[in-house]
């Protein structure tokens, strides 16, 4: 063999710069879906700690959430969005199949002909893309990254459906990543297990749909399923993140899981041993569960409500259908 391939080298290190975001238009209270799923305020709030969600107007789709989550993180991060030369979407509810919702934000938004592609890893999204960006980054395929957690959920929900329908939210939330001078993205710890995949998902197939067969595509859950593995099986997680970044719980600023249930949250925080200084996300309280949007939403109010903690390490970790999770410790921009 006479020539050598050259492969592509990047940065050592990479940074999120800045986050943006963008909630669906309307304020859904618990009173307004209890009827169908024959059920009260209370007991929403009990079991899972929403007041309220927000949901987006027909007419608003998930692509268009994730344009100005996308457009105000771009502003923020002082970067060209010419210079942006990749685009990640992770989403579960782009209601056209192709082209990809991050091709269309990518041409939005002014970072044309960037690579741009669309990544389903359900309420892990957002670590995943967090994931490949900076890996992408760090070998020279990509310079700066936009990454995007985007949902319009209530395009997917039965409003008599009592396992998940009246957890979930719209919106949308944005990072823009790039090099550093400093480690400032913690290694992954990601993965699956599809043998429960029964546990969370869609409860039907679109093939289902068109020959008559079901109504609809939603989403259903086993909630019990759901509540142990994400408590005992994703803290074991969040404790290998912190593990592989090389920190203890009490060098955190804060703590920013999915924001699946607030009864999970705060199960997660005893589980972890988290110490009062450690702020952490609960923006499910008026937002609602908004799958891959829902981290870096959370993480979008937190640092507007406390921006001390700016610099900071956070530990965030995503999980859902599939039963696929990811965690990674980041220093907030």
């Amino acid at each position: 063999m006479s020539a050598t391939l050259k492969q592509s080298q990047g940065v050592p290190y990479t940074r999120i710069y800045s986050y943006g975001a963008a909630r669906g238009d309307l304020s859904v209270p618990n009173e307004d879906l209890v009827g169908p799923i024959d059920s009260s305020d209370e007991w929403i709030r009990q079991r899972t700690g929403i007041i309220t969600r927000t949901r987006a107007s027909a007419g608003i789709l998930a692509v268009d959430l994730a344009t100005t989550a996308a457009q105000e993180a771009i502003e923020k991060s002082g970067v060209d969005p010419a210079d942006i030369d990749l685009v990640i979407v992770a989403t579960i509810s782009n209601v056209q199949q192709t082209p990809s919702a991050a091709a269309v934000v990518a041409d939005r938004v002014g970072a044309n002909p960037a690579a741009a592609y669309d990544s389903n890893a359900a309420c892990a999204g957002f670590a995943y893309g967090v994931a490949q960006a900076d890996a992408l980054i760090r070998t020279g395929s990509a310079h700066y990254a936009l990454v995007i957690g985007a949902e319009k959920l209530s395009d997917v929900v039965d409003p008599t459906d009592r396992s998940i329908s009246f957890l979930l939210g719209d919106g949308a939330g944005a990072v823009v990543i790039g090099p550093s001078d400093f480690p400032a993205i913690a290694p992954t710890v990601w993965g699956s297990d599809g043998s429960k995949a029964h546990a969370v998902g869609m409860n039907s197939t679109l093939i289902d749909y068109r020959d008559g067969d079901a109504n609809w595509p939603t989403l259903r859950q086993e909630g019990q399923t759901v509540f142990r593995w994400a408590v005992w099986d994703m803290a074991k997680v969040a404790r290998q993140a912190l593990e592989v970044a090389g920190i203890e719980a009490s060098d955190l600023a804060a703590f920013i899981p999915h924001q699946a249930n607030m009864r999970i949250i705060d199960e997660f925080a005893k589980q972890l041993k988290l110490p009062e200084t450690v702020a952490i996300a609960r923006d499910i309280e008026t937002t609602g569960n908004t799958s891959a949007a829902s981290i870096p939403l959370a993480t979008h109010r937190l640092l507007e409500e406390h921006p001390e903690l700016s610099g900071g390490l956070a530990l965030q970790i995503g999980f859902g259908a599939g039963l696929v999770f990811g965690a990674q410790v980041v220093v907030l921009p």
